[in-house]
């Protein structure tokens, strides 16, 4: 859900469902005179106070500490201004990280429209240059075995990814990118683009020809291929026509709620039957219909996941940053809300209550504790299996 590093002088009066989160929120930021370091500000806070793992049970400390925790679409900062990766470090955002338990973060934003390729050069320039930076607390991953190399180091892995496509203007585009570190790619956002068509357009005619030298590129240099935000025809299209496994980073089950942002059981079965992963997210509204929402209704997603697939192709992509979007300044909020179709449903939170904290994967591990998975098979939730996929998938 998270989108460009662009800086608009104005609200955008048309095309906003053809433009990613950040991009949308930036230009809502500048027609509201919001400070692009305000989202940052929120973190001012002493983060230890709210980043504690030792109030959890023995076993859900030892099950994170023990598994390499992959959330898989989680940018590390949410906020508005065009310099995000700028910005220096905070001890606060220090402490929260190394408290998290996550070992690993696909850092995905969303870039489109015209610009997208130019853009997307400045990103990852932007990106790299603060890992480095901060090359004590993040290591930049390349390979999968980077993974464990930062996990075995005690540092934050980074994957960069984008929640578009849009930059590939040309199909030679793809290993460009790969080159400068992009390592997943969703095909499109929420509309229709070159490659195929969004979860939100009225009607889906699956990948186009173009698309589908897209997905066989990128197959070709090894990058990952998401389709969390497409339609229901381009999912299938990318699913059936990719050489290997891809994945759906971040979405929830529509046969438990019925959003048009979730995939239905034809589309985790077929993931599946090719080796697929799917990340559960804990965006409100793709949890649940209605009131109360909470971290049950979140587990309730992934046990529908084992019981139709199995165990082995679920995972977590939380779709937010260690402190989520209700953090965020309530004016952002609002423009963040008002800028997606009606089909999005937004509601008064965004995120779950209690899933919304730097150490929310502990209370994530209590829950399916609390469900009877064992500790194995939590791990193959918190990482593992997205773990094997990208070592498959990246050569």
């Amino acid at each position: 859900m998270k989108t460009r590093p662009a800086s608009p002088t104005a609200f955008p009066t048309v095309e906003l469902a053809n433009t990613g989160r950040r991009r949308v929120l930036q230009a809502a930021a500048a027609a509201i005179a919001v400070a692009g370091s305000a989202a940052l500000s929120r973190r001012a806070f002493a983060a230890p106070a709210t980043a504690d793992p030792r109030k959890y049970s023995a076993r859900a400390r030892r099950v994170v500490e023990r598994s390499l925790v992959i959330d898989m679409l989680a940018p590390l900062r949410l906020d508005l201004s065009d310099d995000i990766y700028a910005k220096p470090l905070t001890d606060a955002e220090a402490v929260a990280f190394r408290a998290s338990g996550i070992t690993g973060f696909h850092n995905a934003w969303g870039l489109g429209g015209t610009d997208a390729r130019e853009h997307c050069f400045k990103y990852l320039a932007g990106w790299n240059g603060f890992i480095a930076r901060n090359a004590n607390l993040f290591a930049l991953v390349d390979r999968a075995a980077d993974l464990d190399r930062a996990r075995e180091q005690k540092k934050i892995a980074v994957i960069m990814g984008l929640q578009n496509a849009e930059q590939f203007y040309a199909v030679e585009d793809v290993k460009t990118f790969h080159q400068l570190g992009l390592r997943c790619a969703q095909l499109t956002y929420n509309s229709q683009n070159l490659i195929g068509a969004g979860a939100t357009e009225r009607v889906d005619g699956g990948l186009s020809d173009f698309g589908v030298k897209i997905v066989a590129a990128m197959n070709e240099v090894g990058m990952l291929v998401d389709v969390s935000h497409c339609g229901d025809r381009t999912t299938l299209d990318a699913i059936e026509l990719a050489k290997g496994p891809i994945a759906i980073t971040h979405s929830n089950c529509r046969a438990l709620n019925d959003h048009p942002r979730l995939k239905t059981d034809e589309a985790i079965k077929k993931l599946a039957a090719k080796g697929g992963v799917m990340g559960i997210t804990g965006v409100r509204m793709f949890v649940a219909g209605k009131e109360p929402t909470t971290i049950e209704h979140l587990v309730d997603h992934i046990d529908h996941v084992v019981k139709l697939v199995g165990i082995e192709h679920v995972g977590i992509g939380s779709d937010a940053d260690l402190y989520g979007y209700d953090a965020m300044p309530a004016d952002q909020v609002a423009a963040l809300k008002a800028a997606y179709k009606a089909s999005y449903g937004f509601r008064e939170k965004i995120d779950i209550d209690g899933f919304n904290h730097p150490t929310k994967t502990y209370d994530l591990t209590e829950a399916l504790i609390r469900r009877g998975y064992g500790d194995d098979h939590i791990g193959l939730v918190l990482g593992g299996n997205f773990r094997r996929l990208l070592g498959q998938v990246w050569r």
